[in-house]
């Protein structure tokens, strides 16, 4: 069977012409041949995914689909809770956890039919790269196995670039989301902070965490989207703003867009890769033809918001694993371990100063869209690395691209633009205001509908 996308899958399981027992069964099949390579998983559940699958069968034939995530295979990063299935963030610390309850998200995805096929790879409690003195080894890329994912929804974007599931649930505190999208050529969504429910979910920086979908296209990304987002009393940051149709939003041209391009990241601050270039080169064409006006902006450096995130990150990822790094410290991957080192040192005036630099960085960006619809940058600097090259204080060797808009919590998402010479994709990232998800999805969807970057899949699975 040829992947779908969840759009896809949906139509023909509503038209009955695709049975969720026989699409499971070919994710599963997929799992099989592929996860002795890519590692995505930490806890593949086929027995649940193929229960659920049954069900989800068995009300549609009664009663037709609850909506389009019904009978759809999908994984869940292994730092969301699950009822009665283990969840270990990754570390020997959480070594036969077993939640009494879902997670939030998990719950939505779970009351709206879909299938669970596991729990994904992650970096040790969402930080610390990819580390091999885990209990799991870390994700491999399935465009090119010895490469990264990027990190830290390391087995999300892995699964979801194999076609193993159809969308997965990312974290992302500095990137993580995002990044395994821009190197693992998927649609990767992080919402508006406060859109989507953390609760049940291990925080890594309370208030940079956000949780989002990940999936083959942005249209899937808004299908996902509906299912997640909503007010929950139970995270004291989720918001009460109202929740639109998304995928209503998706109208495949661009009128009147206001794109603003900031340039000076990607080519100024951080000098990505001709490859990357090229593809946000192409994207700006492309929005131009679809309707859309372009025109230059400019913020702080890059340097700016990434010292400024990146200072907020550690403090409070020291501050939520401050018992376990005072009683278990050497149970942590050596990666995390240097990390809550390094955030115990920082001071009280450090994090207060740079709170204080994030409002200002926060004003900053929110003066310079005043005019405009989306801006865009680049995802990544380029194609994935090798896993055995990257630095173990890769958080602080360079600036990265999407930390700036974890920093304003600004809904942003990435998208593959082309592929690099060493046939590993790249990506473009597209930003809107607060609450403006469904423009950043649309602009997404028109481009990758405008293109043929969705009709790729690594050759593994081909």
């Amino acid at each position: 069977m040829s992947i779908p996308t969840i759009a896809e899958a949906a139509s023909l399981i509503a038209g009955k012409k695709l049975s969720p027992v026989e699409l499971t069964k070919a994710c599963l099949d997929r799992l099989h041949a592929t996860e002795a390579t890519l590692h995505a998983f930490v806890l593949p559940t086929e027995d649940r995914a193929m229960a659920d699958a049954r069900a989800a069968e068995a009300a549609i034939m009664k009663d037709g689909p609850r909506g389009p995530m019904h009978g759809i295979p999908i994984g869940l990063k292994d730092i969301v809770d699950t009822a009665g299935i283990e969840t270990t963030c990754g570390s020997k610390i959480l070594a036969g956890n077993v939640p009494e309850r879902d997670a939030a998200c998990a719950a939505r995805l779970a009351a709206a039919g879909t299938v669970l096929m596991g729990k994904l790879t992650t970096h040790e409690f969402a930080d610390g790269g990819p580390s091999f003195d885990l209990p799991k080894p870390p994700a491999h890329n399935p465009w090119n196995p010895e490469h990264f994912t990027a990190g830290s929804s390391s087995g999300t974007g892995a699964a979801v670039a194999a076609g193993v599931i159809l969308c997965g649930i990312g974290t992302d505190t500095g990137g993580s989301i995002r990044g395994p999208a821009a190197l693992c050529g998927i649609a990767g969504l992080k919402p508006t902070y406060g859109l989507v429910s953390r609760a049940g979910v291990a925080p890594a920086a309370f208030s940079l965490d956000h949780i989002g979908p990940m999936a083959w296209t942005a249209e899937d990304c808004a299908i996902m989207l509906q299912t997640l987002a909503g007010h929950d009393p139970s995270d004291p940051a989720s918001a009460t703003h109202s929740v639109p149709h998304y995928r209503e939003a998706l109208s495949g041209h661009l009128k009147d867009v206001r794109v603003g391009v900031i340039r000076h990241f990607h080519e100024h601050d951080y000098v990505v890769e001709p490859a990357v270039q090229t593809g946000i080169d192409n994207a700006l064409a492309v929005f131009r033809s679809l309707g859309a006006t372009v025109s230059d902006v400019a913020v702080s450096p890059l340097q700016d918001w990434h010292a400024c995130g990146s200072l907020i990150s550690i403090t409070e990822r020291a501050a939520a694993y401050e018992e376990w790094a005072q009683t278990r410290l050497g149970d942590f991957s050596e990666r995390v371990q240097r990390r809550l080192h390094l955030g115990a040192l920082v001071s009280g005036v450090d994090y207060v100063q740079a709170v204080r630099r994030r409002r200002e960085l926060r004003s900053e960006l929110q003066a310079a869209m005043r005019d405009l619809d989306v801006v865009i940058t680049a995802g990544a600097p380029g194609e994935a690395a090798r896993l055995d090259a990257i630095p173990k204080w890769d958080l602080f060797d360079k600036p990265n691209f999407t930390m700036p808009f974890n920093v304003t919590g600004y809904p942003a998402l990435c998208v593959c633009s082309g592929f690099g010479p060493g046939g590993l994709p790249v990506s473009v990232q597209i930003v809107g205001k607060p609450f403006q998800d469904a423009m950043v999805l649309r602009v997404g969807d028109a481009f990758e509908k405008a293109t043929q970057s969705r009709s790729r899949r690594p050759a593994m699975v081909t």
